[in-house]
């Protein structure tokens, strides 16, 4: 059973009436192609009569500490919307389902119902604009206003900025949210006018993540903000979609970049363009991970993309090892950047190699597997008591 078909068959049985019944699935169907997210929540929760704490033990949780991502409520607020977006379903130009909209209390009610009857843990609201993006923001703002006040409801809250809403609107969202984003689909002006010319990449999309930013120094997010891209929407290289994702992260202060392969849906105009692999998807959260969490360099990494500026077919780790290793290294000597540079050892198990090897050398590949290395990707680039792989020569190449 899919995500859509559950909130169908619980809908059901929690006693929505049909036309809630309706409401729920169809508008849980519309939220598919928005991704969750997977960071922790720091915010702590006030007195005792409260309803889904986000840190109490025992107490469902929005995220664990490891950043495990529990279930929320995934829904669009409407799925009417006036924006021309060619892949989705629900734009003005898409020959799509009936249009239904949540109103505050309705929604409110919903989440409460599902919370309590142990279905979610929390709640991902995003929207299409309606008919007017500063009154569905206001409404879907209202929504989280009597889930938090109304209700008492603390539980994790992920809520979507509409492209174009005003300043007071983000800032209220983030007072109400663990987290906020608004997608920014793509990588430039010109390729938003490919996929969406109804949208204004500077003004609706960048400078609403610069408001997002801003009042950040004074309305912290516990979860801070996120983003997220069509991977060959407009049919961009994965050089633009990675150099789209560097200035988020640099100028942009966002959290996380997500990535969604695009896939060509019936009744869009885009319908006859061909889906791409999600291959490609996989690449590009393996490269965002070099870059975020392993702190590869744009610089650096540009080594692992061809000459028409596209991602290897496999692990672009492998790709980045042979630019910046002369030759295997051996994991008593190497230095913490050597090590983390080798396919299969991340920064967890080279720092367990830089401890223990400052008490003894480490003899054996068994070691290395016992500190956490994937031996079978990092054997070949490795050199232990002077012995080393010898089907993988890259070096001198």
């Amino acid at each position: 059973m899919n995500g859509a078909d559950k909130l169908g068959h619980l809908s059901s049985s929690t006693a929505l009436d049909v036309e809630l019944q309706a409401k729920v699935s169809a508008l849980g169907r519309g939220s598919r192609h928005d991704v969750c997210a997977s960071t922790s929540s720091s915010r702590s929760v006030s007195g005792f009569r409260r309803i889904g704490a986000v840190s109490f033990p025992g107490v469902c949780q929005a995220f664990t500490p490891d950043g495990r991502c529990v279930s929320l409520f995934k829904t669009l607020y409407t799925n009417a919307c006036t924006h021309s977006c060619y892949y989705c379903p629900n734009g003005a130009m898409s020959r799509g389902c009936g249009k239904y909209s949540f109103t505050p209390e309705e929604l409110a009610k919903i989440v409460l119902k599902l919370y309590k009857e142990n279905y979610i843990e929390g709640l991902f609201l995003s929207s299409g604009v309606g008919r007017d993006e500063e009154r569905t923001m206001e409404e879907m703002i209202e929504a989280v206003e009597l889930l938090r006040g109304k209700y008492g409801f603390e539980g994790y809250v992920h809520l979507k900025i509409l492209p174009g809403v005003g300043r007071d609107h983000i800032r209220r969202a983030m007072e109400l949210a663990d987290r906020v984003s608004i997608n920014i689909e793509t990588v430039s002006s010109s390729t938003m006018g490919e996929i969406s010319p109804s949208k204004d990449y500077l003004t609706d999309i960048l400078r609403r993540q610069s408001f997002i930013r801003e009042e950040m120094r004074r309305t912290p997010l516990p979860a801070g903000h996120t983003t997220q891209m069509i991977v060959g929407g407009a049919e961009e290289r994965d050089l633009d979609i990675f150099r789209r994702a560097v200035y988020e992260y640099r100028k942009m202060g966002v959290r996380r970049v997500y990535y969604s392969a695009f896939t060509s849906i019936e009744g869009t105009p885009f319908e006859g363009r061909e889906s791409v692999p999600l291959q490609r998807e996989k690449r590009h959260y393996q490269l965002d991970w070099l870059h975020r969490v392993y702190g590869f360099s744009e610089k650096e990494l540009f080594c692992v993309f061809d000459d028409e500026g596209y991602l290897p077919a496999e692990d672009p780790k492998k790709r980045l090892a042979e630019c910046l290793l002369d030759g295997p290294v051996d994991p008593n000597t190497a230095s913490f950047k050597e090590l983390l540079t080798v396919p299969g050892i991340g920064p967890v198990s080279a720092g367990r190699i830089i401890r223990i090897r400052k008490r003894r050398r480490i003899e054996s590949p068994e070691e290395l597997s016992e500190l956490g290395v994937a031996l079978k990707r990092a054997w070949p680039y490795l050199l232990l008591r002077g012995w080393r792989q010898s089907t993988l020569r890259w070096w001198g190449s």
